[in-house]
């Protein structure tokens, strides 16, 4: 059964940094471009970052460009994000993805439940 779960999310200062985490099974995450989503209250999807099968090939938003990092680790099956410098605006739920092909592009057809990250002081 392919499932994807995330965690890693909390309660932050601004500044502060967090690492989510997206652990999948029922598939290998080095046959998937995977990535990030999040969604605020009131707001409209964003896609925050995505890895290809090539880890060398990264996307970010303008918005996380030089504060947030993408990773994978092939072994645990697993996908990260890194979040520094971290904003109030971050304050969203954040979804791990799997797209349907190998690169960045085109659209994704699983995703995990979501964990929620909130910058606040």
């Amino acid at each position: 059964q392919l499932q994807l779960v995330e965690s890693g999310g909390g309660l932050v200062q601004p500044g502060g940094s967090l690492r989510l985490s997206c652990a999948a099974s029922g598939f290998s995450v080095t046959n998937y471009a995977m990535g990030w989503f999040r969604q605020a209250p009131g707001k409209e999807r964003e896609g925050v970052s995505c890895v290809s099968i090539l880890s060398s090939i990264t996307t970010y938003a303008d918005s996380v460009k030089g504060r947030f990092t993408i990773s994978r680790d092939n072994a645990k099956n697993t996908v990260y994000l890194q979040m520094n410098s971290l904003k109030p605006e971050d304050t969203a739920v954040y979804y791990c993805v799997r797209y349907s092909g190998r690169l960045c592009t085109g659209s994704y057809n699983y995703w995990g439940q979501g964990t929620q990250v909130t910058v606040s002081s």
